[in-house]
């Protein structure tokens, strides 16, 4: 196929944009403007802005053209970085989207691989039902796969759970994955809002300091803006769980970490967990990824943190929230599964959008509101949700749907809309 037609909503009303962003937010703290900036980077065509970022040569089939969710994902997403701006008043922290969602796979050389994702970890299995995704991230994943199936492995652990999906409904397997804790999720399934703000600390004045306890992409995304802006932040790892983020390409570890000092400690004796209570009396505000309960162990607990001084916030970024009854767990491609962030081939296959798409979205959401959060005078506990924040950048727009011609000349992709023309980003 050289030649595809996608009818995309693409041009999204941006003071409602602003809006259902400051609905989200501690009142007041991101005020009603009539003077909304236009949104030249990216364009303001969603299936524009996606070809330019890079996010369309990873998101569709494999042998077929790239494809960009129905969604006005990246407009929305530029209204939060327009809005984490603001509230960085002086520093004016600018946020490079194409950097922050595209870098990683770049720096690996993916492309797209449609119900693959773009590190081939994580699958879009037909169910009996409908879809589900399935991430077999780690190596306890894979060793978890007979458990799933309810038998003994007879060939390929992918090959075989994608024969097992399909004699299942889609939540099903995608609880029993769960109950074992593997990441799965059956496609659009009812998903937590992206954020749940809870004062239970008073407001005033609390130190620059952020103890960032969280791995991967999203919480440390959400540090990493915060360093941007002037806070100081300590990022403490535990001997024996080293962050997971260390293992992929370095250049994208240390772009993330950039200005963040680094402190490695045994969780496991009375002096680590001493020096971290110390770390966590000093800071005015935490991030972390983790289960409550893996927290409490620890001695720290968030409405105890909170309530000890006036002005802290307490940022947690989790799969589906810190009051998940089945405390799922999550990564960033199967996260956007379960809050129906995928684009749709011509038959209607979904296909995954993006690299790990929910993870850099959730860090960008959890920043802004740590900002916000900051700016109200603290007492916030900060619930991030990596497959509500899907959701809602997924949520349907009222607004007229354009027709996009999707068109290959030789080795490249172009998109049109009207007269304008984009050529697809090879990254």
């Amino acid at each position: 196929m050289n030649e595809y037609e996608l009818a995309v909503s693409c041009l999204p009303d941006l003071q409602e944009e602003r809006d259902h962003l400051a609905s989200m937010l501690p009142s007041g703290v991101l005020p009603p403007r009539a003077d909304v900036p236009k949104l030249d980077e990216p364009p303001r065509c969603a299936v524009l802005a996606w070809a330019q970022s890079g996010l369309m040569h990873l998101t569709g089939l494999a042998c077929g053209p790239p494809l960009a969710p129905t969604a006005p994902v990246l407009p929305r997403a530029a209204a939060i970085a327009g809005a984490i701006t603001e509230l960085t008043g002086p520093a004016s922290v600018r946020i490079n989207l194409e950097r922050v969602l595209a870098f990683r796979a770049s720096l690996a050389g993916w492309s797209r691989r449609g119900r693959v994702s773009a590190n081939g970890t994580c699958q879009i299995l037909r169910a009996a039902d409908g879809w589900l995704a399935v991430n077999l991230a780690r190596p306890d994943d894979l060793a978890c796969v007979p458990a799933i199936l309810g038998r003994d492995l007879r060939g390929n652990s992918a090959d075989e759970l994608r024969a097992e999906a399909a004699l299942r409904p889609a939540a099903e397997l995608a609880t029993t994955a769960q109950a074992l804790g593997v990441p799965a999720a059956a496609l659009g399934t009812g998903t937590p809002p992206p954020v749940i703000l809870s004062r239970i600390g008073a407001a005033g004045q609390a130190s620059r300091l952020v103890l960032d306890l969280s791995a991967m992409w999203a919480g440390p995304l959400c540090a990493h803006i915060l360093a941007r802006a002037g806070w100081r932040v300590i990022k403490v790892e535990d001997v024996s769980r080293p962050d997971g983020a260390r293992f992929g390409p370095p250049a994208f570890y240390a772009d993330l970490h950039a200005g963040s000092q680094t402190v490695i400690l045994d969780f496991a004796t009375p002096e680590g967990r001493s020096a971290l209570t110390r770390i966590a009396k000093s800071a005015g505000i935490v991030i972390e990824s983790s289960r409550p309960r893996a927290l409490h162990r620890l001695g720290l607990v968030a409405a105890d943190w909170l309530t000890a001084a006036p002005g802290r916030v307490w940022v947690s970024v989790t799969g589906y929230g810190r009051n998940d009854p089945q405390q799922r767990v999550a990564f960033g491609d199967d996260a956007a599964v379960a809050g129906g962030l995928v684009a749709r081939a011509s038959d209607g296959t979904p296909v995954f959008c993006g690299d790990a798409i929910a993870d850099p979205f959730s860090g960008l959401y959890a920043g802004l509101a740590a900002l916000a959060a900051h700016a109200d005078g603290g007492g916030w506990l900060l619930d991030i949700a990596m497959a509500g924040v899907s959701a809602d950048l997924a949520r349907p727009t009222s607004g007229q749907v354009w027709r996009h011609r999707i068109c290959q000349a030789g080795r490249t992709w172009a998109v049109r809309h009207g007269e304008l023309t984009q050529r697809v980003a090879v990254l």
